[in-house]
């Protein structure tokens, strides 16, 4: 199932993708919400109505219920008022690249434990502009990567029932201000200001069952479900960046016991994977500054449309503007 939040009349409003068209979820029954925060909080009950309601669209629906084009829309986040946003740090290949870029050795903690920062989720946001200051063009960088959503609240939840709390799946382009959050990790503390404008998650919120046909092993040693679904990042139409959800090392459910331990998740916490090898400038101009001194590095600039793919998990496509200020917190640094 593939369900999406929509502007409707000034309003959020929570619908169903079935065939490239949106349908309100209180159209097609009457005990469905119309916001995903209600619908997580409650999953266990408006979760069956749903397959139901997409059921019988597939089947033949009355001819009074018509559905929008997806495309005449004005999506936002699938979850647009998350309870929290956590992202994690899953993908060994990007940790180990980014070692080596800094020529520094991979560290050994990795492999012994998932770890994750908490993000803005004030700033969480859908498809559509990003709009920054001044300061976050001082190596502006996208970050693929994938995210889930809790649907039940738990606490020291174990990896082995941790999938049950996973409502869906949804790309998500952890977007960074380097400069800023470079500089304020010499501190030993962050990252804070370099990520905190703007978290993109969207275009949808693919549910499990949708995705069964993708399901794959996890690596050796970890527990919980895995997928093998195609990643990949444009930046202006060229494609800059290519890597597979099946390779995160730490699954979701690995994180999400760490998350829990000791603490209350609840329905709309929303926490990403990570990023992907290769998955943003960073990691890039690294490794071509570390192959030709004269590489040329590439950051995000105004204007730039930035447009994120994975397979079953829709496009997810951004533009970058310049807000109107000159205000710099970089030049107040004393």
């Amino acid at each position: 199932m593939k369900i999406v939040t929509y502007i409707k009349e000034g309003y959020d409003q929570l619908a169903l993708i079935v065939d490239g068209k949106i349908y309100d979820t209180d159209l097609l029954h009457p005990d469905l919400p119309i916001s995903m925060a209600m619908f997580l909080n409650y999953w266990d009950d408006f979760y069956p109505l749903a397959l139901a309601a997409e059921r019988q669209i597939k089947s033949g629906i009355p001819t009074s219920m018509i559905g929008i084009p997806y495309s005449e829309v004005s999506l936002l986040a699938p979850v647009p008022h998350p309870t929290s946003c956590r992202d994690g740090y899953a993908f060994r290949q990007h940790v180990a690249a980014a070692r080596r870029n800094r020529k520094v050795d991979m560290i050994p903690e990795f492999d012994q434990y998932p770890i994750f920062y908490f993000t803005n989720h004030n700033s969480i946001q859908g498809p559509g502009e990003i709009l920054c200051m001044p300061d976050h063009f001082e190596k502006l960088d996208f970050e693929l990567e994938a995210a889930i959503v809790i649907n039940r609240s738990g606490r020291n939840i174990k990896a082995a029932e941790a999938d049950n709390y996973i409502a869906g799946l949804m790309i998500m382009n952890d977007m960074s201000a380097r400069r800023l959050q470079m500089e304020e990790m010499l501190l030993n503390l962050g990252p804070a200001k370099g990520k905190d404008f703007s978290t993109v998650i969207g275009p949808m919120l693919v549910t499990l069952d949708e995705l069964e046909q993708y399901e794959t092993p996890c690596k050796q040693g970890h527990t919980g479900k895995a997928w093998n679904l195609n990643m990949k990042c444009f930046v202006n139409g060229t494609q800059v960046s290519q890597g597979n959800l099946g390779d995160m090392d730490w699954t979701f459910a690995e994180i999400i016991e760490r998350c829990s331990y000791g603490v209350n998740l609840f329905a709309g916490d929303v926490i990403g994977s990570g990023t992907v090898g290769t998955g943003c400038f960073l990691e890039l101009n690294g490794t071509g500054k570390l192959n030709n001194p004269d590489y040329q590095e590439q950051w995000l600039q105004p204007g730039d449309i930035v447009e994120m793919e994975i397979d079953a998990l829709g496009k997810l496509s951004n533009t970058i503007v310049k807000e109107d200020s000159d205000f710099s917190i970089l030049k107040l640094k004393k």
